[in-house]
């Protein structure tokens, strides 16, 4: 099917941290999709609403109505991705984040609009107390996103199908986001879900990793916690996010194909 607008809605996975940057934006899995689909429609426009730091309930009220104003039916795309920045917070309770995700996925099904979720890499290719913490809570909310998935017919994207991509070497120096390969291969990953052209090399795993000197891993460990960790920690104490202040990047439809005339 040829979609005619593809609306984007979640957090800095959607917003395409931490791809190359493009006039100022990261680009992003979901511009690099967006570029192939304008060439399957001569009217295709395309806005993402995506925030870097975002929880479930902020993305439900202040991405998801927007959304929806400009659903014209299945011609429609709808990406919706939210849940990690939930489950990376100390009092996090699936009870209630599980719950309030597949509500919003209901809601937006109901618009007749086609919709694509997306599951949360359980296993990242990182070590230690967190990534296993990580990856027990996303296991039980990845369940959810496929349980209600089914449930809407929606489109499902399982990164955990694909057992490569939990090479680290995927993500950025932050640990966290995916880098600009990451972001290539998923949206080819899109793409062969859409039927779109895309290249059918995204599943070949990356060569083997050589290995680091101990004494180069640790310097980067420390660069990394005084870099990234730190700076995360001090925002969970002071009750703020990497997203306050921040807008969307194309918060209404865009031209695609005119874009940068």
């Amino acid at each position: 099917m040829a979609f005619q607008r593809f609306i984007v809605c979640g957090d800095s996975y959607s917003e395409g941290m931490t791809d190359e940057v493009v006039d100022g934006k990261y680009r992003g899995w979901a511009d690099r999709v967006a570029d192939v689909m304008a060439e399957a429609h001569a009217d295709f426009t395309y806005m993402n609403l995506a925030v870097r730091g975002k929880l479930i309930g902020q993305v439900v009220e202040d991405q998801v109505p927007t959304a929806l104003a400009f659903v014209t039916g299945s011609d429609t795309l709808v990406s919706f991705h939210a849940g990690a920045n939930d489950a990376l917070r100390p009092g996090y309770q699936a009870s209630i984040a599980i719950p309030l995700y597949q509500e919003a996925v209901r809601l937006i099904a109901k618009s007749g609009a086609t919709l694509m979720l997306f599951t949360v890499l359980e296993n990242t290719g990182n070590k230690g107390k967190g990534s296993e913490i990580w990856e027990k809570r996303f296991s039980e909310f990845n369940k959810g996103v496929r349980a209600v998935g089914a449930e809407v017919g929606a489109i499902v994207v399982d990164a955990n199908q694909e057992k490569f991509f939990s090479d680290r070497r995927f993500l950025a120096f932050d640990r966290l986001h995916l880098n600009a390969e990451g972001h290539k291969r998923c949206a080819d990953a899109v793409l062969e879900r859409l039927d779109l052209p895309f290249d059918p090399g995204w599943r070949t795993p990356l060569p083997p990793e050589k290995k680091t000197p101990w004494i180069i891993e640790k310097g980067v460990t420390v660069a990394w916690f005084f870099v990234f960790a730190l700076p995360w920690i001090f925002r969970r104490i002071r009750g703020k996010s990497s997203g306050d202040g921040r807008s969307a990047k194309y918060p209404t439809p865009v031209k695609w194909s005119e874009r940068s005339r």
